[in-house]
């Protein structure tokens, strides 16, 4: 088999650089390869449309608990968000755990879709991303116009964003992104737990078909 494409080369004692095509990932979920896919978006966006068979094990919970969670795990981890930028971090910390072979899927779960791949669709939401979009847009606007009709202070407002969204940029975090996924419209009816996310892997590293998301 062709192996997956990577954002560039490397040595054999550099850790692997993963970002696997859509492509790629079908082929092997078609052919049946041992594979475990770890959806680290928020409940609410996995409900909204995921891969079929993966595991819906957000950011900050795979964060709080990246340790347990990279025991439970087999040689061939794929991670998937909306883009790529979530899954990179879950890699980078997967990685500091012992897991330095985990797929980045391109495009995140979109692409994975518009390519013909097998997903399951639910309730219709805004992404977390382009909410934290609309967000920054309209914090900046309204930081532009309340400079013009209200104080030249609140023009503050706008650089103010302008530099968090440098630093998100500059660090790959989001800490707006982080305050959004906690309103009350981004919570699905049943949250992922330690319990019911990271203790649903085996310790024995065998994944059973029965124990995946359908």
């Amino acid at each position: 088999m062709t192996p997956p494409s990577t954002s560039s080369a490397h040595s054999s004692s550099a850790p692997a650089v993963t970002a696997l095509a859509p492509e790629t990932l079908r082929n092997w979920v078609q052919e049946h390869q041992d594979l475990i896919m770890i959806d680290v978006r928020s409940a609410a966006e996995f409900e909204n449309m995921h891969i079929r068979g993966s595991y819906n094990v957000p950011l900050p919970l795979l964060s709080e608990h990246t340790d347990e969670l990279a025991a439970r795990l087999g040689s061939r981890v794929v991670l998937v968000c909306q883009s790529g930028a979530r899954a990179e971090q879950a890699r980078q910390r997967l990685g500091g755990a012992g897991i330095g072979t985990a797929y980045v899927l391109t495009g995140g779960a979109p692409a994975f879709a518009e390519i013909g791949g097998d997903v399951v669709r639910g309730k219709a939401r805004w992404d977390l991303e382009r909410q934290v979009r609309l967000a920054a847009g309209s914090l900046v606007v309204l930081g532009l116009a309340g400079g013009k009709f209200v104080s030249p202070k609140v023009r503050l407002l706008a650089g103010a964003i302008g530099t968090g969204l440098a630093f998100s940029a500059a660090t790959n975090t989001c800490a707006m992104g982080r305050a959004i996924s906690a309103m009350p419209w981004n919570k699905a009816a049943k949250e992922p737990t330690r319990e019911s996310a990271i203790l649903q892997f085996p310790v024995a590293n065998a994944v059973t078909p029965a124990s995946k998301a359908s």
